[in-house]
């Protein structure tokens, strides 16, 4: 196992992420803004693209995070499924009976990662997934790939293990044991489809557009137990590319499609740099 992985077991992750999600809400002035400006020099983050590109004007690091981007900075590809975020892709194609590919020599189940829902999980039994990692450097946003109705909306409580390319080598079933949001939709067009937004070491948290919790956060508080929102009785629709979340600090979306739902992107291969809005499939 590498180093980098092996001090990951022995660091308390929990306790630094609550401390680092404290920071970034802090409204600190001027240290606020020196923390901004490293960011972005250290991680090369193009504020040209942001709706506001003063980092003077953004009075928290989570403001600066989150930000949105300027009208038509990602325009939608005319495609059945685009991209619903900026990043890279970790893995993509079929799931093998109930088991989703995450590094070679390992793989974790549909029902792990959707938080022990076996009905849920029988319904991706050998149809598609798209794992992908947004880094430090990347717009924080969630949108739609599709239309969709949401139908339901889990927290499952889980570990915080870091996402990037290096610990989905070495943690079994990160995806799965990593603290996450697991959103499902029904599209008339593409029948049903998964969102799970997965935590990790300094996600600070994350939040949907339709829960009812200020800003629409959904964690903190880390609830001890796996929660279960309803919707199916208030009919939340979303287009396709409209914003459905976003990411406090960065982490990854696993997105689960029913069998033959579709067929990806012929130039899409693990590593590759994603943009929202671009060709993630087509129907077949």
């Amino acid at each position: 196992m590498k180093f980098a992985v092996l001090t990951q077991y022995l660091i308390p992750k929990q306790a630094i992420t609550a401390l680092a999600g404290k920071l970034a809400h802090l409204q600190g002035g001027n240290v606020t803004t020196a923390v901004i400006r490293w960011f972005v020099k250290r991680y090369n983050v193009n504020m040209a693209e942001a709706a506001n590109s003063d980092i003077t004007a953004y009075p928290s690091f989570n403001e600066f995070f989150t930000r949105p981007l300027k009208v038509g900075a990602r325009p939608l590809a005319q495609a059945d499924f685009i991209c619903p975020v900026d990043g890279a892709i970790s893995q993509f194609g079929n799931i093998e009976a109930d088991q989703i590919f995450q590094a070679k020599g390992h793989a974790y189940s549909t029902t792990a990662l959707v938080g022990g829902d076996k009905n849920t999980a029988q319904k991706y039994e050998n149809g598609h997934f798209a794992c992908l990692y947004l880094s430090p450097k990347d717009y924080h946003r969630i949108h739609m790939p599709c239309d969709g109705t949401l139908k339901s909306m889990t927290y499952v409580p889980g570990a915080l293990f870091s996402v990037n390319p290096t610990t989905a080598q070495g943690v079994l079933g990160l995806f799965a044991r990593n603290e996450r949001v697991v959103c499902e939709f029904s599209s008339a067009s593409h029948g049903n489809f998964v969102m799970v937004l997965v935590g990790a070491t300094i996600v600070g948290s994350m939040a949907t557009v339709w829960h009812t919790a200020k800003n629409g956060i959904i964690n903190p508080p880390r609830l001890p137990n796996v929660q279960t929102w309803s919707y199916t009785d208030q009919n939340i629709t979303l287009k396709q590319g409209d914003e459905m979340g976003r990411f406090l600090l960065g982490s990854t979306v696993v997105m689960l499609f029913e069998k033959d739902a579709l067929q990806f992107n012929a130039n899409w291969q693990p590593a590759r740099a994603v943009k929202l809005g671009e060709m993630m499939g087509m129907k077949p």
